[in-house]
C-alpha cells in the first residue's frame, strides 16, 4: 500500500492533493495512506489504532472545509477505490466503491437507461456525498441520496469487515445515512437502488438584473410550496461577464414525457417581472453531460473557497434583507455566488423519509459561496461566509453537511434525539474515538 509520512519528501504536495479546495487547513496528518483493496483499508485502520493515531477518511476531497485534514491523524485516502463493482439492470441495484465519482456512475447508468441522484458537480465521489445525505440531480423525487442506500460494507474500528443494513448492524446502517464525516467506520462499498432514467430532461432559465432582486425572491417564496418535485427550482446570484451582478432563475426538470416537462417548466414564465429578464431560454432538452457542465462552470478547480449555508422555512420578506446583504458583499471574483433552492420536503409528491441519522431539512435552502485566488484575502473572505450566515441564524432551522462550515460556525444538521442516538452508536462501534468526527465536535 502506498503511504507517505510527514518527514517524507513530497508530503506537503500530497496533502494538498487530497483537497479540491485550495484553501487547506493548517492541520497536518502524520501519515497519508492510499489503499486500493479492502484488505489494505483494514491494514491502515489497524496500523493507526496500534500507533495511537486517529483516522480521518477522504473519498473525493470535495469537502469545502477539508474535514479529512486532521492534526496527527492517519488520513486514509480512498480515491483509488473508485470502481463500479456491479450494475444489476433487472434488479435496479448497483454496488459502488467510495471513490467512484458520481458523474462516472451516471454515465454508466444512462447507457442502460438507468439513473441515480448523484451530486451536481463532476468531481465529488460517492463516499462523502452519500454519508452526509446527498442532495443531487432529481433529488426532490428520490429524496436525499442516502435514502437509496440499502447496505454498506464497513471496516470498523477493530478492523472487522461488516455489512450494515436494516437487518444486520442496523444502528451502523442508521448512522451511515446522515452522520457524514462523523461516521464511525470506513465504508468500502455502497449497495444502492437505482432508477429508470427520466425520459425528458430539460433545462430552462431566465436571467434578471440585480435591480429586481426583491421582486424575484418574493415571487420565489410565494410559489415554492407548489413547485412539482420534478423541478429543481433555484436562484443563482453571481457576477455577469461585465462585472455587474445578475440573478439566474433556473428550473432543471426531469419528467416522463415532453408534455409533462413543458407544463412544469412553464412555472418560470410566471415571474411577475419576466418582461425585465435580460434573456431566457424557456425549454432546452439536454443530456446529463450538459447538466453537469452547466453546474461545473460555477465551480472551477484550483480556487480558494469559503462556504456556509442554512435551511429555513421563514417567509421571503424576512429572508430578503439577509439575501441582499450576501449579494451586496459577494467577494469580488467571477465565481462567487449565492444559491436559493426550493427543496420543500413536505410536498405531497415527495417521498416520505426513512428512519436515518439525516433528519434536518426544510422548505428553502440558502448558501453563500465565496471564491478567490489571492491568499491575502483568506481571512476576510472566510469571515464573509461565516458572518453572513450568522446574521441570518435567527431565521435558520439548521444546515446541511454538503456545504458545512463547522470548523468556524456550529450548525445543527441532526435533531437532538438523533445526536443522542449517534453518540450511542459511536460509543458502541468506536468507544475509543479512533475515527475523527465532524470539526465542531472533539
Amino acid at each position: 500500500m502506498r503511504a507517505v509520512s510527514r518527514p517524507d519528501p513530497g508530503f506537503d504536495e500530497a496533502l494538498r492533493g487530497t483537497s479540491w479546495n485550495a484553501l487547506v487547513p493548517d492541520a497536518r496528518p502524520e501519515i497519508i495512506a492510499w489503499p486500493t483493496t479492502v484488505e489494505e483499508v483494514v491494514e491502515a485502520v489497524n496500523g493507526a489504532r496500534e500507533a495511537g493515531r486517529q483516522v480521518a477518511v477522504r473519498s473525493g476531497g470535495h469537502s469545502w472545509s477539508a474535514n479529512h485534514v486532521r492534526e496527527g491523524a492517519t488520513l486514509i485516502d480512498l480515491g483509488g477505490m473508485d470502481s463500479i463493482l456491479e450494475i444489476n439492470r433487472e434488479a435496479r441495484t448497483a454496488i459502488v466503491q467510495p471513490g467512484c465519482h458520481g458523474s462516472d456512475l451516471v454515465a454508466e447508468l444512462v447507457a442502460q437507461d438507468l439513473f441515480f441522484p448523484v451530486g451536481h458537480c463532476i468531481g465529488p465521489a460517492l463516499g462523502g456525498y452519500l454519508l452526509q445525505g446527498g442532495f443531487g440531480w432529481n433529488g426532490r423525487v428520490y429524496g436525499p441520496a442516502c435514502q437509496s442506500v440499502r447496505a454498506l460494507d464497513v471496516v470498523t474500528a477493530d478492523g472487522e469487515i461488516v455489512r450494515a443494513s436494516a437487518d444486520s448492524h442496523p444502528e451502523l446502517y442508521w448512522a451511515a445515512r446522515g452522520s457524514g464525516p462523523g461516521f464511525p467506520g470506513v465504508v468500502v462499498a455502497f449497495h444502492i437502488d437505482v432508477y429508470e432514467l427520466p425520459r425528458e430532461i430539460v433545462n430552462c432559465a431566465y436571467v434578471y438584473p440585480e435591480e429586481v432582486l426583491d421582486e424575484v425572491f418574493t415571487w420565489a417564496g410565494e410559489i415554492g410550496h407548489d413547485i412539482p418535485p420534478q423541478m429543481e427550482f433555484q436562484i443563482l446570484t453571481h457576477f455577469a461577464h461585465d462585472g455587474t451582478k445578475e440573478i439566474v432563475v433556473a428550473g432543471p426538470t426531469f419528467a416522463d414525457t415532453e408534455e409533462e416537462a413543458r407544463e412544469i417548466t412553464a412555472v418560470l414564465q410566471g415571474c411577475p417581472v419576466v418582461e425585465r429578464a435580460k434573456f431566457g431560454f424557456p425549454y432546452v432538452p439536454v443530456g446529463m453531460e450538459e447538466m453537469f457542465g452547466a453546474v461545473n462552470a460555477q465551480y472551477p478547480d484550483d480556487h480558494r473557497w469559503a462556504v456556509d449555508n442554512m435551511w429555513t422555512n421563514a417567509p421571503a420578506p424576512e429572508l430578503i434583507p439577509g439575501v441582499r446583504e450576501i449579494v451586496d458583499t459577494l467577494p469580488a471574483a467571477p465565481f462567487s455566488h449565492t444559491l436559493w433552492l426550493a427543496w420543500e420536503p413536505g410536498h405531497p409528491d415527495c417521498p416520505e423519509r426513512e428512519e436515518m441519522a439525516f433528519s434536518v431539512e426544510d422548505d428553502t435552502y440558502i448558501a453563500a459561496y465565496g471564491v478567490w485566488d489571492d491568499p491575502g484575502l483568506d481571512g476576510a473572505n472566510e469571515r464573509w461566509a461565516t458572518e453572513r450566515m450568522e446574521a441570518m441564524e435567527h431565521l435558520a432551522t439548521g444546515i446541511q453537511l454538503a456545504d458545512e462550515n463547522l470548523a468556524r460556525r456550529t450548525g445543527r444538521f441532526m435533531t437532538d434525539a438523533n445526536y443522542e442516538r449517534y453518540d450511542q452508536v459511536r460509543d458502541r462501534y468506536d468507544p475509543d474515538g479512533l475515527f475523527c468526527t465532524w470539526a465542531s465536535r472533539p
